[in-house]
């Protein structure tokens, strides 16, 4: 095992294009690292340039104690997973996993026990007579899994592995390769799209924006303490509902004006954020996640000042809660990380206000008890101990004066 640690790494293209930049990274000895970001933002090739595929433009990369900048992909003591299984059809399952261990001239009783104890891992015992066309999605990955396990290599290298596979198998395997993962404690850098994925399964998750490292952290931290605005709308699931506010006085506190609501902020809330008193008077972006909204008639006590109105637009019954878009009077933010999120999503900035610039649809995560309809007036309840404020000009997270130093650790 060993650490991978990127040094002011750049990558830059012979046409110019600048993947990445300046990144910073250690993974610890037996972490399990994830890099996650919208497609384009660097991380595969920052992967690649592990592994050898591609060359490294600017800086330094270390695995272990060695600087592998000019070692051949080879020498680099690493194993790649990649979304494409790139199994060789005409061979079986057993000689797919042993095929690195016999191009190393590895002894032959050696090779039988490393086969044989990678199918066990993976329970692929019964099927090391068969070729890949007759297994399924998963036992394919498993099967490229098992050629990875046998290098026993110091790091193991993924590349979206689970995106080929249907919705149940990707949560099954993400279970499985994170059980994995923690029972033979390889280093572990791994690349998705899927911010589900990173936060299910990563001791840290890095998240990446334009070929630059935005934040590190556990996931709980991501997601609880977003850096800035791009992590705050690209981490969660549905995303963070982010709004134009004002910040303003309000009995010896602060309310956050949104539209023609106002919400007062908990005296908690601000504590945890004394920044906050500095915007006072001035814009910023409101983020409240879905979670932090329910249905008012649900809600004991739920005074007026951290209440909510709008029209449902659309009710999704999910069995265990359901998901309520309604629209409020208040204008969306339109900040450049919210244009390039909603065009992550496969939408735009402009589709979240419905055309009208004054309104927004937010979305709710309620009770499965609500009975709000759609195409009827509702109020919501929010919790107001931990909503999200980040400036509109650069896009830096509200908390106090240390929370813009750097985005690593």
């Amino acid at each position: 095992m060993a650490e991978v640690e990127f040094s002011d790494v750049a990558k830059v293209f012979p046409d110019g294009t600048r993947a990445v930049s300046e990144l910073s990274l250690r993974t610890r000895d037996g972490e399990f690292m994830v890099l996650v970001g919208p497609s384009g933002c660097g991380k595969t090739t920052a992967l690649r340039m592990v592994a050898g595929l591609e060359e490294i433009s600017e800086g330094e990369i270390k695995i272990g104690d060695r600087i592998v900048n000019e070692l051949p992909s080879r020498d680099r003591d690493i194993a790649m997973v990649f979304q494409s299984y790139a199994l060789y059809p005409h061979l079986t399952v057993y000689d797919n996993i042993a095929f690195s261990l016999r191009l190393r001239k590895e002894r032959k009783d050696e090779v039988d026990k490393r086969v044989r104890e990678a199918a066990r891992i993976l329970d692929l015992e019964a099927l090391l007579g068969r070729k890949p066309r007759a297994l399924s999605g998963g036992q394919r990955q498993r099967v490229a899994m098992g050629r990875a396990i046998v290098r026993q290599p110091a790091a193991f290298l993924m590349d979206e592995p689970l995106s080929n596979l249907d919705a149940k198998l990707r949560v099954q395997m993400r279970a499985e390769i994170s059980k994995l993962q923690r029972d033979i404690g390889v280093t572990t850098i791994y690349v998705t799209h899927d911010q589900v994925e990173a936060m299910t399964m990563g001791d840290r998750v890095a998240v990446m924006r334009r070929g630059e490292l935005q934040q590190v952290a556990p996931p709980q931290e991501l997601y609880d303490r977003p850096r800035n605005l791009f992590v705050g709308g690209f981490i969660g699931s549905p995303a963070m509902n982010l709004l134009e506010a004002t910040l303003a006085p309000a009995n010896g506190g602060l309310a956050a004006a949104i539209g023609n609501q106002k919400l007062r902020l908990s005296d908690e809330l601000v504590a945890a954020r004394p920044a906050l008193k500095d915007y006072e008077g001035r814009s910023v972006v409101i983020g409240i996640r879905p979670e932090q909204l329910e249905d008012a008639a649900l809600v004991r006590d739920a005074p007026d000042d951290a209440r909510i109105r709008g029209d449902v637009e659309l009710r999704e019954a999910l069995g265990s809660e359901l998901m309520v878009h309604f629209r409020v009077a208040a204008p969306p933010a339109m900040t450049e990380e919210v244009r390039e999120l909603a065009e992550d999503a496969g939408t735009t900035a402009e589709q979240l206000s419905g055309g009208d610039e004054q309104t927004t649809v937010v979305v709710g995560r309620f009770s499965p008890d609500s009975r709000v309809t759609e195409g009827e007036p509702a109020e919501v309840a929010v919790d107001t101990r931990s909503l999200h404020f980040f400036d509109p000009q650069n896009g830096t997270a509200i908390y106090d004066s240390d929370s813009t130093k750097g985005a690593t650790e």
